[in-house]
């Protein structure tokens, strides 16, 4: 894909054309083929970006390393490629990680990868053995939410099942760590309850949040865990304190279901999508609005904007941009403080087929796509060098409250900066304040 170099001119107004360079697919038993409960609801790449992981349907999770290597062994560098994967059980020898299948015999709703830190405690110990308390904070772990209500939670590198939290009475939708590095696991579900979990105290439930009326979608935790943020049928954003676990506030505004939610790489900006393609970013600490966005625009497309249903949302690992997923077959990326997308996929040619989540590589340059009949589809993504103040502002937001930058002794324009509140005027030049953030392109 040939993308723009600083001090070159190219026609923001008209979306770059999204190139997909593979594909993977599931090679189902024929009496599954085809059936209901093909999707892939969730598909997440681990912290450290060494795997990869999609719930391919009827109940399996395959597990991949990542990036994915040709039958030589060596990385992919074709244009495109495609693989077929059967439901068969993986195998890892001699120390190296192996495609691997999880059977949760039931439906996998979601999806999260647990921490990883070093190596050294976990490549002495034998394959066959499982994990001790210890040894998790060493261990890459996947939790997977079922359509039971159970929580199981695997060893990646082993593959055995280390937990099976109990406590959801419906679909656990959502699952998400708290990025801290420690094991505390959110999750989300369909009897409109969020659970915290201490993996470290033999997975019991630490606390309960009730207050949503409606099943919950989607919950996110802030980069410096002090909040958590949920969505569910209703038409509002729930922010709790991670810290006493009890309700802050509601974001009000969408009109419709939100289905989707996720904070920023410096948690200075929560961006949420509703069921009618509505792409709200906000201030998750004063509340405040920040931009709205369409992703669909009735003026290039011809099918009737209420037939679209928006699944999912992502920021890219560097906090410029995100992506957006929807029924329209189509996926978006979009840059901060443009109200039009840079990226969108190929249709009809390479589109996402009913496309229902979507997550970037932790090393930038790729998105995986998630579709309905249970395929992940990857896209080339911009690979970019964010200006020195874009990584200023995000080193300061990290630890530094939106309350906290305003009773600074700084002038206005530059706390507007750090609090992005210059998305609020920056329609009128917004090619130029999206370049101002971008010293480079791959």
């Amino acid at each position: 894909m040939e993308v723009m170099k600083p001090g070159t001119k190219q026609d923001w107004r008209r979306p770059e054309k999204a190139v997909l360079i593979g594909e993977l697919k599931p090679v189902h038993p024929q009496p599954l083929e085809r059936r209901s409960g093909c999707e892939t609801w969730s598909a997440e790449f681990s912290p450290d970006g060494s795997y990869f992981a999609w719930s391919l349907g009827h109940g399996m999770v395959k597990l991949v390393p990542w990036p994915l290597e040709e039958s030589n062994g060596s990385p992919t560098r074709s244009a495109t490629w495609c693989k077929n994967y059967l439901s068969n059980a993986g195998q890892q020898e001699n120390g190296n990680p192996k495609e691997k299948t999880l059977d949760c015999r039931q439906t996998v709703w979601s999806l999260a990868f647990g921490p990883r830190s070093s190596k050294d405690r976990t490549r002495h110990r034998r394959d066959c053995q499982p994990a001790s308390f210890c040894d998790l904070f060493s261990s890459l772990v996947l939790a997977t939410g079922l359509n039971d209500g159970h929580i199981k939670v695997w060893e990646v590198l082993t593959g055995h099942l280390l937990f099976n939290l109990t406590g959801h009475q419906d679909v656990v939708r959502d699952l998400t760590f708290a990025p801290n590095g420690g094991l505390t696991l959110v999750s989300g579900s369909r009897d409109q309850t969020l659970r915290i979990w201490d993996l470290t105290k033999g997975g019991k439930t630490a606390h309960v949040l009730t207050g949503h009326k409606q099943w919950v979608y989607c919950c996110r935790v802030s980069p410096d865990c002090s909040m958590i943020a949920s969505v569910s049928g209703e038409k509002s954003v729930f922010l709790w304190s991670m810290r006493s676990y009890t309700f802050i506030r509601k974001l009000e505004g969408h009109k419709n279901c939100v289905i989707s939610c996720d904070f920023s790489p410096d948690g200075a900006v929560l961006v949420t999508a509703s069921l009618d393609t509505q792409v709200y970013l906000w201030d998750p600490y004063t509340g405040e609005s920040l931009m709205q966005l369409s992703h669909c625009f009735p003026d290039l497309y011809s099918f009737a904007v209420s037939d679209v249903r928006l699944r999912s949302v992502r920021f890219s690992p560097e906090g410029l941009y995100f992506a957006t997923v929807a029924d329209d077959r189509d996926l978006r990326i979009w840059a901060l403080g443009m109200d039009r997308p840079i990226i969108e996929s190929p249709a009809p040619h390479n589109p996402v087929t009913n496309g229902l989540c979507c997550a970037f590589s932790p090393q930038g340059g790729v998105l995986a796509t998630g579709t309905r009949d249970g395929q992940v589809q990857f896209w080339r993504t911009l690979r970019v060098v964010p200006s020195l103040r874009h990584l200023s502002r995000v080193s300061l937001r990290q630890s530094v409250s939106s309350h906290q930058v305003m009773a600074l002794p700084l002038p206005k324009k530059m706390k507007d900066f750090l609090t992005y509140r210059t998305l609020l005027t920056c329609h009128e030049n917004n090619s130029l304040h999206h370049l101002q953030e971008v010293i480079a392109l791959n």
